[in-house]
């Protein structure tokens, strides 16, 4: 008995050390009070520019962007893979205001997409429900969002395939099995279930892709491949190559910000250490490369040609901006305070006057500027949904810096 006494005092020292360190990082930097009081402002117009959203939206669609050009909506149902960002960013802007107009609006939707928890031919699950139902069930908890989020969980799980060892993403012919590293971010609903109904085989499909994507996406610079086919006869790596970056050896901005958040996810989630050294290479990747310019706003690919004379990515930013608060947490205070210093200018350089809308105008969405699919010529330089969903939840998770 002794024992097991002295084995739980020790793990508990353990953690409350890792705590500690942790918060040492983030005590070691001084918040920008300017920066915070400037996110209220954010906040504010947001809520004015959300609900000039949500008047043009037609019954039963979510917004997907509005073309400057033309001054229209391209709109879709709820299998988009962005469908639950735009429900998300509403109950993260309720949260900060108060206003039930958007807690409303949020509902609205969610009932719109509560039955894509049935969806199995989507990697995207995280996205759509942990992001909508996961914050709706963080805030104001019901029994039956349980019940969506862990049958979404198990929709997803679908996907995976024990001789790859990673949950497909996009559906293929023959022996192909497609692996983006955006799936990275999908991960958390699992964890999430985990936790919830004491099932391990979530967690165990979490850590096998995790461990699979970081032994294969990488290359020795810390970038990540966009796309990755394995096949399914002998779970080998058959290609590497980019579907939205600029070449299959390019670093597609977007890519590197999915594979820094879902890292420090990992870390999160899991406490072991290799995936916080992994998600503190890809920053330093990021943060380090010869072509992010002072302003912390990557162009479209790390290695687009025409650099400086490319579009830039809003969404990259501020998803990179998001994990690297987060990130700041869990590693050593000269580390942390160089992330927090990054994300504070990204989002000093989204709230100013060439990426944050004026109100009335951007459609209602709050970023301008970001690029989905440029070599498609899909959504380039225009609002994007999960912009806004990351730079709200940067700005909240920097306020919350003392």
């Amino acid at each position: 008995m002794n024992y097991f006494r002295c084995k739980a005092f020790c793990i508990v020292l353990i953690l409350f050390c890792l705590a500690s360190a942790s918060l040492q990082g983030q005590k070691n930097y001084k918040a920008d009070k300017k920066l915070q009081q400037e996110f209220k402002d954010n906040f504010v117009k947001a809520v004015s520019q959300y609900k000039l959203l949500g008047a043009n939206r037609p019954a039963g669609k979510f917004p997907k962007t509005w073309f400057p050009a033309t001054g229209k909506y391209e709109w879709s149902n709820s299998g988009w893979w962005c469908s639950g960002f735009y429900p998300g960013s509403l109950l993260y802007l309720y949260e900060q205001t108060g206003d039930t107009a958007l807690y409303k609006e949020a509902m609205i939707m969610l009932a719109e997409l509560e039955k894509e928890k049935n969806n199995t031919g989507t990697h995207d699950l995280g996205f759509m429900m942990y992001c909508s139902f996961g914050n709706a069930n963080r805030m104001a908890p019901l029994p039956g969002y349980n019940d969506i989020l862990l049958t979404s969980a198990r929709s997803l799980a679908t996907r995976f395939n024990a001789k790859t060892g990673c949950i497909r993403s996009w559906d293929s012919k023959g022996s192909d099995f497609l692996v983006i590293i955006d799936n990275m971010m999908n991960l958390e609903l699992l964890f999430w279930a985990t936790r919830f109904s004491g099932d391990s085989s979530f967690y165990k499909l979490a850590i096998t892709h995790a461990n699979t994507t970081m032994k294969n996406h990488f290359r020795p610079d810390h970038s990540s491949y966009h796309v990755l086919n394995y096949d399914t006869a002998t779970g080998m790596v058959k290609q590497k190559r980019t579907a939205q970056g600029a070449a299959d050896e390019s670093a597609w901005a977007r890519g590197q910000a999915w594979g820094l958040y879902g890292f420090t996810v990992m870390y999160r989630e899991t406490k072991d250490r290799k995936y916080l050294e992994q998600a503190n290479h890809i920053a330093n990747f990021i943060l380090r490369h010869p072509s992010l310019p002072a302003d912390k706003i990557p162009f479209w690919d790390f290695n687009a040609p025409g650099i400086p004379a490319v579009l830039r990515d809003a969404s990259a930013a501020a998803i990179t901006a998001s994990a690297l608060i987060e990130l700041s947490e869990y590693t050593d205070p000269k580390k942390a305070v160089s992330y927090l210093k990054a994300a504070a200018v990204i989002l000093k350089t989204l709230s100013g006057n060439s990426y944050k809308a004026n109100p009335g105008t951007n459609g209602g969405f709050l970023l301008q500027h970001g690029v989905g699919h440029l070599p498609a010529g899909t959504e380039v330089d225009v609002p994007l949904t999960y912009a806004d969903y990351y730079f709200i939840e940067a700005m909240i998770r920097y306020n919350k810096l003392r």
